[in-house]
């Protein structure tokens, strides 16, 4: 349990399966990292991840198929979703059948993926509606959580940082984009250090420190890093990889095949 500036947030302990005394990685990917295809043929999509060796699945939209199509699809290929990449607004505008197509689906994370919080205003509306739903939802069983971009690390110009804001102000969890906080200039271990009591699960993602991203292990971000910290303090890990380079599929399993590198590194 966390208590920040009056706000009770109670988060899951996150567990990591383990064999033989030792951690065994469970990694999950963002569905946006396929794009190209999930619009079209989202099935064909996570058939493809769960054969790469993905265990879970971070939705970004659905594409028109019903709650439960897309648990059909889960349970056919052995897949959990671990969270979706969903607006505030279908909570505020429709909470009682969004709550329902998200419990089918059996999601736990509903994590706004951004918002615009470009003033001050749209800022304290923003989080007093988290703050009013919250709970709400948190009594339905899924916890509400806030993805970052840079712009969120990077002081407006009246002075405020937005992350501080919700940090001590907003009741959500953080799923920390460790690259996005790299590509402003923060160290996203240290952030995940002392975001720890709110950190749910993290996006591992590589790319340049101009924003330009890349698969894993083949940019400057320090992703081996990230996942270490990621398994030392037990939270989820979700590949996302956004070049399409050249295809969404391709640069994902670019990702999982370097991630399996490490943890071969890390049994001998």
């Amino acid at each position: 349990m966390n208590s920040t500036a009056g706000l009770i947030i109670i988060l899951e302990e996150q567990k990591i399966p383990e064999k033989d005394g030792k951690k065994i990685m469970e990694y999950g990917i963002q569905m946006y990292s396929l794009r190209d295809i999930t619009d079209k043929d989202l099935d064909g999509a996570l058939r493809a991840v769960a054969e790469m060796g993905y265990k879970t699945v971070e939705f970004a939209g659905f594409f028109g198929h019903s709650a439960e199509e897309v648990r059909a699809m889960l349970d056919k290929y052995g897949l959990v979703c671990s969270g979706t990449h969903s607006g505030l607004g279908d909570l505020v505008n429709n909470f009682d059948e969004t709550v329902k197509y998200h419990q089918t689906i059996g999601n736990h994370n509903y994590i706004i993926p951004g918002h615009d919080l470009s003033t001050k205003a749209k800022l304290d509306e923003f989080i007093a509606q988290c703050n009013e739903i919250a709970p709400k939802l948190r009594e339905k069983g899924i916890e509400l959580g806030y993805h970052n971009h840079s712009h969120e690390f990077i002081p407006t110009a009246e002075g405020y940082e937005i992350h501080k804001e919700l940090e001590e102000r907003c009741d959500v969890f953080f799923e920390l984009d460790t690259y996005w906080a790299f590509v402003a200039k923060r160290d996203p271990v240290a952030e995940m250090e002392r975001l720890k009591s709110r950190l749910r699960c993290i996006h591992l993602k590589d790319g340049s420190p101009e924003g330009k991203g890349c698969s894993l292990g083949q940019g400057a971000a320090p992703v081996k890093a990230v996942r270490k910290k990621a398994i030392e303090l037990g939270v989820g890990i979700v590949v996302e990889s956004e070049g399409l380079d050249p295809t969404g599929k391709e640069e994902v399993e670019r990702c999982i095949k370097f991630l399996k590198d490490c943890d071969a590194e890390d049994a001998e």
